[in-house]
């Protein structure tokens, strides 16, 4: 749900700041959830992460019984907060998470590792400083040691499948 920067020149886009909550299209999430609460379909934007852009088709996504919204920044939006009801943290160590950044850019967004630095260094951690882990008491569960807690993974999937059995 980034917003949409192809009115910016590339250079522009890439010196971006994609980290602060300010890059999501927050509005356009918080309406998409509320239509799919109503059991309604939505057509969310496909973004390209090597051009720094909005593509112009959508990918409609169906209601379902239970929803999963992902990403870092999501339990720093109230209006967000306020539509979930299960918010999991995933606490995760700060090496582990470049190594995965450092691995995703380079192979998937055509980055250089130098690129990847940079970015890591001047908005990655300065904004998870700022608003992730401040976020981490919203949550209702925190998973310490990301996905290697397998006694953590296996409470929130019976909650889920609980939630499951409910709707």
């Amino acid at each position: 749900y980034y917003k949409d920067l192809s009115h910016l020149p590339l250079e522009e886009r890439r010196r971006f700041n994609f980290d602060h909550p300010d890059a999501l299209d927050t509005p356009l999430l918080v309406h998409h959830l509320r239509q799919l609460c109503q059991r309604c379909a939505v057509k969310v934007p496909t973004y390209d992460f090597a051009t720094y852009c909005r593509l112009p088709g959508t990918r409609t996504v169906h209601p379902r019984p239970v929803v999963i919204v992902e990403g870092i920044l999501i339990l720093t939006e109230p209006a967000l907060r306020e539509l979930i009801e299960l918010k999991i943290y995933v606490d995760t160590d700060a090496d582990l998470r470049l190594i995965r950044r450092i691995k995703r850019d380079i192979a998937e967004r055509g980055r250089t590792l130098e690129s990847v630095f940079e970015q890591y260094l001047t908005t990655v951690r300065p904004m998870h400083l700022e608003f992730v882990e401040p976020s981490k008491p919203h949550a209702d569960v925190i998973i310490p040691r990301g996905g290697q807690n397998m006694a953590a993974l296996e409470l929130v999937m019976a909650r889920v499948l609980s939630m499951l059995d409910t709707a």
